[in-house]
């Protein structure tokens, strides 16, 4: 744990024990630790090089330095450890300023790097075609999320699979928010199931529609991948897509398709994956649907509700564009599948 203030995993084991003794000398350390003599000298010395613990004389006409300190490598010497918040808070605060510092000179590289990029048209897109630089900057991409990563799945993937993505795990645990979209067909594959399961249980949200035309990744606003070659989902290569009007059409695309996929949750059973109906429709567009469905007229169900017919046929092509359809049969048919009606 101490590892990032500089200290070794054998000079944190000798540390923490003489906090817990208080004081000891080199050999009764090694007793402790079962560590040699020579070895736990050696580990004391460059502890007491940083300041870490202090070396006394057990005998006060022992052998001392020319400033009247024990020697540490005498093996009559005992050791005190230094208070920890005297002696590693130092050198904690002095690495969160520097941490805030490369944080902020970071900030300001990205910044210069927004502005030289509008006036320089190659730099909207990037194209990567090895297969291990585009896993690197799949990662990249997802580790420097600060906020959401939004994502579009294919079936069989075979450059990052799905549970293979440490990347996504990793910001799953740092509370970043990963949405999905997937296919049906992708939860056919053998094992699929399991994956989404254990996905949804780590946080992460997943949404299925009938189709998706293409593979796509969004980190925050700030960046997107998507295959490099039509019908090539699958492949390695790839386009990284920059901040510009390329990437606000994808991001665009994406929570359109996401306001008509259908939400994945565990069954009762917890063994398989169930569609839940989104129900986000108003009272005035129920109404809409059961008269649509009854078979009434748009000027007779319009009449009813009280709207205009232009009113009314504006609604039902704003309800077939929210379940992805393109006829009333096909909206009647996803209006009993969403429990709309």
């Amino acid at each position: 744990m101490l590892a990032a203030l500089g200290l070794g995993a054998a000079e944190e084991e000798i540390y923490r024990y003489l906090i817990v003794r208080a004081s000891g000398s080199a050999g009764e350390l090694a007793g402790d630790t079962g560590r040699s003599p020579a070895e736990v000298h050696q580990l004391l010395t460059v502890l007491a090089g940083l300041g870490l613990v202090t070396a006394h004389p057990a005998d006060p006409q022992a052998r001392t330095d020319p400033e009247g300190h024990a020697t540490p490598s005498d093996p009559g010497t005992v050791f005190t450890a230094a208070p920890p918040t005297v002696a590693l808070g130092p050198v904690l605060r002095e690495r969160r300023d520097a941490l805030r510092a490369a944080e902020l000179d970071l900030l300001n590289l990205a910044e210069q790097h927004r502005l030289a990029a509008h006036d320089r048209a190659s730099d909207v897109v990037e194209v990567i075609t090895d297969v291990d630089t585009v896993r690197h900057r799949f990662a990249q991409l997802q580790n420097a999320a600060r906020r959401e990563v939004r994502s579009m799945m294919v079936p069989h993937l075979a450059v990052v699979p799905h549970r293979q993505n440490e990347a996504g795990a990793a910001g799953l645990r740092r509370g970043i928010r990963y949405r999905a979209i997937a296919p049906r067909e992708l939860l056919a594959q053998p094992g699929m199931v399991g994956e989404v399961l254990a996905s949804l249980t780590d946080g992460e949200e997943i949404r299925v529609t009938e189709s998706v035309p293409v593979k796509l990744v969004i980190a925050d606003d700030d960046l997107a991948m998507v295959p490099l070659s039509s019908r090539r989902n699958t492949a390695a290569a790839s386009i990284v897509v920059h901040p510009s009007g390329l990437l606000d059409v994808l991001i665009g695309y994406f929570e359109a398709a996401w306001q008509r996929a259908y939400p994945l949750s565990p069954n009762a059973a917890g063994d398989g994956v169930t569609e839940t109906p989104t129900g986000d429709l108003d009272e005035l567009d129920l109404r809409i649907l059961t008269l649509m469905l009854s078979g009434l007229t748009d000027h007779t169900a319009a009449g009813q509700l009280g709207i205009s017919r232009r009113t009314y046929q504006r609604r039902i092509g704003d309800l077939m564009a929210m379940a992805g359809v393109e006829t009333r049969v096909q909206l009647g048919w996803q209006a009993a599948r969403r429990g709309w009606a």
